[in-house]
């Protein structure tokens, strides 16, 4: 029997680098805590529950995943209610956000902190379950005196880890006991119970979020394919992986001797690269074919059972002649493969009334696709930009929802119309919308959700009717992780994405030097034109502030030119920093290079340090 006394003496000789018998999940959080947390193990804690406000705030963000999840949790707890185990569903911080538990026991629950609003993270509660999963990413147990704090030895805690379709850890799910046999070995079962119903979780939220997605279900045996299959990816038009299901995929990628990956690392990819096959034979794996003839052969040699659903609107190529795209749409590149993927789907999602996240990095022309989406739409509402970085926090509000006559000290007795209604029958823009405050989130949240808007000290709401297209170069995933954005503004924002290629990365460079150029000539009223030279060192550099760098460039050296020509002195000489270890000098030497790597463009690139793009453009000058 472990007393408190030889647990603490335990846990010193392993932080004094003593060899344990004990798992290495189990040591490993041990040495976190001393370590990193610096935990004392002769001071007990008592469990910690979040205030009421704070537990509000964390389910609301939650929300989503909570509904999503309830049938699988309301199962799971079916399974194992009669063994005494209550269920914990606790968010990425650690903070139970769901709880499920006999009400007889509330108070002795409560006390040990297997209750609603209880936090886990490892750096408040020591070793646990929850708070190690969150840390690893992988299921665990940790087993009674496994536990670092002393007031926690009674309990047996079983978690696994639920990831979103990006791969990101997104909540934990956990089982535990009050009182439970001695042996550890008694909790595989509610280790395997738990990761089957973790996998479900994230295959219903993957079904969920991609209904614009091809969906292909994958197993290795047919039996279970179209119920409880091993793993799930999602699909776009072009048959890149937009999402997947994280725990399930992993287990077949090892299975693939795909090792060293993220789930991100598959983003984008084509599915052609890892099954043989590409998104026009996805038909053939849909329901009513047997499951013992849906097979699917990796490019590893591993056969698995697959089965495909289609999207709910399919945005998949069509085989006869690809439609005109709107003129709006169509005037924002020529000839960029990523680019007209972009416009197709942009296009389609125009005439209906989809929030649209549009994703690129800083000066890659989102508020321009956003502008272009509008005017597709052939609405007669406005255009209402909203730079959500820029307007301070304490105007941002009075700026977005408006504000009644003489609502505070300072304000006009007329009141101000906000740009939310400003945009009614139109469009919305919010740019940057990473940067808005987290108290106003759940106001926009509202907007969104009810489609009405009420100002700043107004008794009534205004119903209002608009299409809502947001924006950032941040990862509003990694935001929500880390407690920044609300998770459920999240997904109402992002029914869509369109992630925009960095100016480096796209084919059509040298027509948007043109258009640009054309544009500025239309302003000034005066010709240009660019050198040899000059063009060259333009569609070799790098471009890290993307098309509003170029912008800007072309600008100074337009107002630089005599007689309208831009040469090399009229460039900025970073330009031409930049070019010294971008590529081999000799077009020979390119050539050379290129068959040494087996005219692989991609080992090419990473060879020289170079974006794939770059060795496009320059083949295409040498061709």
């Amino acid at each position: 029997m472990t007393t408190p006394l030889s647990h603490i003496r335990e846990i010193e000789r392993v932080g004094l680098g003593a060899a344990s018998p004990r798992d290495a999940p189990v040591v490993q959080s041990w040495l976190r805590c001393l370590n990193d947390y610096k935990l004392d193990p002769t001071i007990a804690q008592e469990a910690y529950i979040v205030p009421g406000s704070k537990l509000r705030e964390h389910r609301e963000q939650a929300e989503e995943l909570i509904r999503i999840g309830r049938s699988g949790l309301e199962g799971l707890f079916n399974q194992v209610a009669e063994q005494n185990y209550v269920l914990l569903l606790s968010d990425a911080r650690g903070v139970t956000v769901d709880f499920m538990g006999d009400p007889t026991f509330d108070n002795q629950l409560r006390k040990a902190g297997l209750y609603l609003g209880s936090e886990w993270s490892e750096s408040r509660a020591g070793t646990c379950a929850v708070g190690a999963c969150i840390v690893s990413g992988e299921p665990v147990i940790i087993h009674q005196d496994d536990h670092f704090d002393a007031s926690h030895i009674g309990l047996t805690c079983t978690a696994a880890p639920v990831f979103d379709t990006l791969g990101d850890l997104t909540a934990v799910l956990d089982i535990s006991q009050l009182r439970s046999p001695t042996a550890k070995a008694s909790q595989q079962l509610a280790l395997h119970l738990v990761s089957a119903t973790a996998r479900r979780i994230e295959l219903a939220n993957l079904m969920t979020r991609t209904r614009n997605d091809w969906v292909l279900r994958l197993a290795r045996s047919p039996e279970f394919l179209d119920v409880d299959p091993d793993a799930a990816i999602a699909l776009d038009g072009s048959g890149r992986i937009t999402g997947m299901t994280h725990g399930g995929f992993g287990a077949l990628a090892r299975s693939m001797n795909i090792r060293g990956l993220r789930t991100r690392d598959f983003l984008g990819l084509p599915v052609s690269e890892i099954f043989d096959i590409d998104v026009d034979d996805l038909p053939n794996f849909m329901r009513g074919r047997p499951n013992g003839e849906r097979l699917l052969r990796a490019k590893s040699g591993l056969v698995l059972f697959a089965s495909a659903i289609a999207p709910v609107v399919s945005l998949r190529a069509p085989t006869g002649p690809e439609p005109r795209l709107p003129r709006a749409l169509r005037d924002l590149s020529r000839g960029d493969a990523a680019m007209e993927r972009v416009q197709t789907r942009a296009a389609k999602l125009a005439t209906r009334n989809i929030s649209i996240l549009i994703q690129g990095e800083t000066g890659s022309g989102k508020e321009y696709l956003a502008r272009a989406i509008h005017d597709s739409c052939c609405g007669n509402g406005n255009f209402v930009a909203v730079n959500c970085a820029a307007i301070p926090e304490h105007l941002i509000e009075s700026e977005l929802f408006g504000y009644a006559p003489g609502a505070f000290t300072g304000a006009s007795q007329k009141g101000k119309r906000g740009l939310i209604e400003d945009a009614d029958g139109g469009t919305l823009f919010l740019d940057e919308i990473g940067d808005m405050p987290l108290s106003l989130q759940s106001r926009l949240l509202r907007v969104l959700s009810e489609n009405e808007v009420q100002a700043v000290g107004a008794l009534k709401a205004r119903p209002i009717r608009l299409r809502v297209v947001s924006a950032s170069h941040r990862d509003l995933a990694e935001l929500v992780k880390e407690g920044r954005f609300r998770e459920d503004l999240y997904y109402r924002l992002n029914a869509a994405t369109l992630c925009l290629p960095a100016l480096r990365e796209r084919q059509d460079l040298g027509w948007l030097i043109d258009q640009l150029l054309a544009r500025i000539e239309k302003e000034n009223n005066e010709p240009y034109r660019i050198d040899k030279a000059a063009r060259a060192a333009l569609l070799a550099h790098e471009w890290p502030g993307n098309l509003r760098e170029l912008s800007n460039v072309l600008r100074v050296a337009a107002a630089l030119s005599e007689g309208g020509l831009i040469d090399t002195e009229c460039l900025p000489e970073h330009l031409f920093a930049t070019q010294v270890h971008s590529l081999p000098g000799e077009d020979d030497a390119l050539r050379q290079a290129l068959r040494d790597c087996g005219d692989n463009i991609s080992a090419l690139a990473r060879k020289l340090g170079v974006n794939r793009s770059t060795i496009h453009r320059r083949l295409k000058r040498l061709n």
